[in-house]
């Protein structure tokens, strides 16, 4: 039976409308319609993200690529995930006042243009997540130039391991601020930054499957130098203008 689509007007035979996509069964909407959407969204939600963070941790190169090729069904969505997740780990810092930073190192400086820029990290860790994100995929984008991924893919890959390191930090969290306030701080930071680099190193090998392991392994030890080299050359404009803007 043909159906005339109550959003673009095309006339059309089936459940959903070639045109735009709309569903043709349109109920009237009432308390039913309202209750059903919000166990959709959370349905849907969970199984996104859960899904997701299991490939991210099991299969991470691999689940990517399929994600960039095609295979998108069950993935959520690579920017979305990553705001909210940077979000949530934001909101824990912030509700249960812990930082990663070495705490013996702010004592011993005592500087107030220290504490303010560590102040203000604390309070814009979204933003230096998302800030990362182009930063990894320039270098990432120029060291595997060749293996036939646009800046954009890049960009995406480099989401979803961004998300992979903040999944990790958020399970993570009451271990993180325990050893937060012990003498331990600075051995676990370092544990940490190990941590978020086997994660890259295993993403790109992986990813980048149709490379030998030592060739991916160089490559992408190559694109973490890289992005090194870019993050502190920014950090240091930043620090700069933060001092600037101090004084």
């Amino acid at each position: 039976m043909e159906v005339t689509c109550k959003n673009c007007n095309q006339i059309y035979a089936g459940n959903f409308c070639n045109n735009c996509g709309q569903s043709a069964d349109t109920h009237k909407l009432n308390l039913h319609f309202i209750l059903h959407d919000i166990q959709h969204a959370f349905f849907h939600f969970d199984k996104g993200v859960l899904f997701t963070a299991k490939e991210l941790f099991t299969r991470p190169g691999d689940s990517i690529r399929e994600f960039i090729e095609g295979k998108r069904v069950k993935h959520f969505k690579p920017i979305s995930l990553v705001i909210i997740l940077a979000t949530l780990y934001g909101v824990l810092r912030h509700l249960f006042h812990f930082s990663i930073l070495d705490k013996k190192a702010v004592s011993e400086i005592q500087s107030v243009e220290y504490e303010s820029l560590n102040e203000w990290i604390s309070h814009h860790y979204y933003w230096i997540i998302l800030l990362s994100i182009p930063m990894f995929s320039i270098a990432s984008y120029i060291v595997f130039r060749k293996q036939g991924y646009n800046f954009i893919e890049h960009i995406v890959l480099n989401t979803y391991m961004a998300s992979q390191r903040l999944i990790l930090r958020i399970a993570i969290f009451p271990i993180t601020k325990h050893f937060t306030e012990t003498n331990y701080n600075k051995l676990f930071v370092n544990i940490l930054m190990l941590l978020d680099i086997v994660l890259i190193f295993w993403s790109y090998i992986t990813f980048f499957n149709n490379l030998s392991r030592i060739k991916s392994f160089l490559y992408s030890l190559y694109s973490y130098l890289l992005f090194l080299t870019i993050f502190f050359i920014l950090l240091l404009l930043s620090v700069l203008i933060f001092d600037i803007h101090v004084g």
